[in-house]
């Protein structure tokens, strides 16, 4: 099965007894047009350093960044928006469910996680994003704008190397987790599909990263 179809299908699983039922299609709804481009680097960076690796586990993993992921987006887009500006009208009314959908999407993307060697990272992620954002409403500069709101994306392509190499017994040094944001630091705007989004050395890279944290320094006895 495709890494695109698993994740989406994973992430969509963990959202199943959400109730009630139009809350669950705002989910969906969301999760359909979205970019698996964190799920799947979680599911790459697993395989890069195990191809055998049973997946069914992972993809938990690989939901639960998702999630986290696609909670924090539609947050940044309210915020943004500001769609409560006029009052009652449908807009604000849509925002209402939006925001709800929001703090499902973290919520179980923190339940997916919690017991993972990532649960601590996942926490900064957001406690970061909340830091970024009160510092984007505080300055005038576009440029600044951009670069705050991107640091999302960094951060959680560093969550999702980190998901998926300790899913197979691998704790990413420094380097790998700076690659990892480096790959989200390529795009403006909306994460394109991951096909686009990861290159195709990105697993020989995460391969070569990995081996290079867990070689012994010169300075090691």
């Amino acid at each position: 099965m495709d890494n695109a179809v698993r994740a989406r299908r994973a992430a969509r699983d963990a959202l199943a007894d959400i109730e009630p039922e139009r809350l669950r299609e705002v989910l969906r709804d969301r999760l359909a047009d979205a970019s698996m481009a964190p799920s799947v680097l979680t599911l790459l960076s697993a395989r890069a350093l195990d191809p055998a690796v049973d997946t069914a586990p992972l993809a938990e993993r690989a939901a639960g960044v998702q999630l986290i992921y696609e909670g924090l987006r539609l947050t940044r887009t309210l915020a943004h928006d500001e769609p409560w500006a006029d009052g009652e009208s449908e807009a604000a009314r849509q925002a209402d469910l939006d925001i709800l959908a929001a703090d499902v999407f973290v919520s179980r993307g923190f339940y997916l996680l919690a017991r993972t060697e990532t649960a601590d990272r996942a926490v900064e992620v957001v406690r970061a994003f909340g830091r970024d954002q009160t510092r984007r409403h505080g300055t005038g500069a576009d440029a600044d704008h951009a670069a705050l709101d991107r640091n999302l994306e960094a951060d959680v392509f560093a969550l999702a190397v980190a998901a998926g190499t300790t899913g197979v017994g691998v704790t990413p040094g420094s380097d790998l987790l700076e690659y990892a944001a480096g790959l989200a630091r390529e795009f403006d705007g909306d994460l394109p599909p991951p096909d686009a989004a990861l290159p195709d050395a990105t697993a020989d890279r995460i391969l070569t990263l990995a081996d290079g944290d867990a070689a012994p320094s010169a300075a090691d006895p």
